[in-house]
């Protein structure tokens, strides 16, 4: 069989080049295939729409519509099974030939990897790789060392850094309480509306307004 089938291609002819002619032929063969496809459906809904025109009047003409139907249908089945045959094939060489180039590919690769191999000794891998892990770990130190704060110079006393928050904390409330004592208060006319604004200004609500601003600051 793989006689026949190399004598079909020209006996020792490139097998790529063979195997893209015949997957060609057999495509166009499909081509051919599909619109004869097309042209027999078409013919199966004509005589379909005959017979339902004639189902009543004409009961010869329907019958035979519907005969030329059946055998349309027949063809359509034909063409559909070797049309199948074809795509199968188109499949099956598609197949081979990109095996083929993998085992092509694979070749080189093994071939390359030897010429390689000839020219690497394994006392060489050793020695490189314990001169990357040696320059990988200094690396690692002198990253660690710029990163060192005490390489900065600079000296902190936590304890004046607490002492200059709290003046500010302090300063920054006492600009709330004058901003909050400049604030003009509209009052409408009548006697019980002044009595009622002096009592909010009392000594125990500027103590309360006092503690939430600390309360605020402190969050």
């Amino acid at each position: 069989m793989m006689a026949g089938f190399m004598s079909y291609f020209g006996g020792r002819r490139d097998v790529k080049q063979s195997s893209r002619e015949a997957i060609v032929t057999l495509r166009q063969q499909l081509q051919m295939i599909e619109k004869k496809e097309e042209y027999l459906q078409k013919q199966i809904d004509e005589e379909l729409k005959k017979a339902k025109a004639n189902a009543v009047s004409n009961k010869a003409a329907a019958t035979a519509a519907l005969k030329r139907k059946k055998a349309r249908e027949q063809d359509l089945d034909r063409l559909q099974g070797t049309r199948f045959q074809l795509e199968t094939q188109i499949s099956t060489l598609e197949s081979a030939s990109f095996n083929a180039e993998i085992m092509t590919g694979m070749k080189k690769a093994s071939a390359a990897l030897k010429d390689i191999h000839h020219s690497v000794q394994i006392g060489d891998v050793d020695s490189t790789m314990a001169d990357i892990q040696e320059q990988m770990q200094l690396a690692q130190e002198v990253s660690e060392a710029i990163s060192n704060p005490g390489y900065s110079n600079i000296e902190l006393d936590e304890d004046e850094l607490k002492n200059e928050l709290a003046e500010l904390e302090q300063d920054e409330l006492n600009e709330r309480l004058m901003g909050a004592e400049h604030v003009p208060v509209h009052l409408p006319a009548g006697p019980s509306r002044v009595e009622e604004t002096k009592s909010r200004l009392s000594e125990d609500d500027e103590e309360a307004q006092l503690k939430e601003l600390q309360a605020a600051l402190a969050m």
